[in-house]
């Protein structure tokens, strides 16, 4: 079996179309595992709204991206460039979709801006009995708030960061001084955002996204239901976009 860079070499410097198309079906078929994992990881966010094959699909758009753009003689592996590539492909096209309800966007608005309000009036992080009373709601009222719009808190957030995903999958050394600059501001935003949970959200959050567990497997370990994992998530969440 031919070895990956000389695999890549050759893919680079051949001149021979029908080749290329061959050496290019080659490196899909040798990286789609890359995309189906990807895919299955953001299918837990979406799975009541779309098909895991079509994730999938979505994905090879972005992996023949990254393999039409990659350059090897980069300090970069191939697997980081291209995860970035192909969850940004993945994350697109779901966005294209608009599947996500006007009722689901402005409770997320309303939970932000309740958040970012009371937070700086109090100077600490609010409660929710207290962003309850802010948005004239129970507690029960904003936990299902939280519930409801986990997944959208979620892609929210991926827009946020979209320019920080766009900027990493270049050489820094090729950016422009305007680019580093919303690189640097953009992960430094999302330090002091990640400074604002407490521990229990950046467990949840490093059990879900590091050690890739499901939610069921989270709110075992945690002794809480999977609805509490999704309500701790969702907060997390809202918390990280309160910093940009």
């Amino acid at each position: 079996m031919i070895g990956e860079n000389e695999l890549w070499e050759i893919y680079k410097t051949c001149k021979c179309e029908a080749k290329v198309k061959e050496l290019r079906e080659t490196l899909i078929l040798r990286y789609i595992e890359l995309v189906k994992i990807i895919a299955a990881r953001l299918y837990n966010f979406y799975a009541s709204n779309i098909e895991y094959e079509d994730l999938v699909s979505y994905g090879v758009i972005g992996l023949i991206d990254a393999i039409e753009r990659y350059d090897p003689a980069k300090d970069t592996k191939f697997e980081t460039y291209s995860t970035i590539r192909i969850r940004g492909a993945i994350i697109d096209q779901i966005r294209s979709l608009d599947w996500v309800p006007r009722s689901v966007r402005q409770k997320s608005k309303l939970l932000k801006e309740a958040y970012s309000k009371l937070e700086r009036e109090l100077g600490r992080e609010p409660t929710i009995d207290e962003i309850a009373s802010q948005l004239g709601k129970t507690g029960d009222d904003v936990n299902k708030m939280l519930s409801e719009t986990c997944s959208f808190n979620i892609i929210s957030l991926e827009d946020e960061l979209s320019e920080s995903y766009k900027l990493q999958v270049r050489d820094i050394a090729n950016a422009t001084p305007e680019e580093a600059l919303i690189k640097k501001e953009l992960l430094e935003n999302l330090k002091r955002g990640i400074k604002r949970l407490n521990d229990r959200e950046q467990l949840v959050l490093d059990l879900y996204y590091n050690r890739e567990l499901a939610y069921k497997e989270i709110a075992c370990l945690l002794k809480v239901t999977e609805s509490r994992i999704s309500q701790i998530h969702s907060k997390a969440i809202i918390k990280l976009k309160a910093a940009f």
